[in-house]
């Protein structure tokens, strides 16, 4: 029995990411006109600084929270409703953080690709 040979099915879409991916610069779709294709990798600059600023922030969070306990190990003898602010602060206080971090980032994307901003208005 001889066995079929498998063939992969992509997207035109798919195989511009790939190559772009290859070659290290965005690629973009031809159907594009040369002005949205410029406007298009200027929203994907800013949103992906936006992106690293929330990244910064988020590594300043899981990082500083473990140095803040180490720095102060008081923290183990105050209790709120008799448990350790240190377990509360490892338990509970990510979570709001990480919802605000998200939400702040999906609104700065948002914002970033509504057409009705003016041309070099930055936020």
């Amino acid at each position: 029995m001889t066995r079929q040979r498998r063939i992969a099915v992509t997207s035109p879409q798919t195989r511009l990411a790939l190559a772009g991916r290859r070659t290290g610069v965005p690629a973009v779709p031809p159907h594009l006109a040369p002005a949205d294709a410029e406007r298009a990798r200027r929203i994907h600059r800013r949103q992906l600084r936006h992106a690293l600023t929330v990244l910064g922030l988020l590594a300043a969070l899981l990082l500083g929270l473990p140095l803040l306990l180490v720095a102060a190990p008081g923290l183990d003898e105050v209790r709120l409703g008799g448990i350790p602010v240190s377990w509360l602060a490892v338990a509970v206080l990510p979570y709001p953080v990480l919802a605000l971090l998200a939400r702040w980032q999906l609104r700065r994307a948002e914002r970033t690709e509504r057409p009705d901003r003016p041309p070099g208005v930055r936020e």
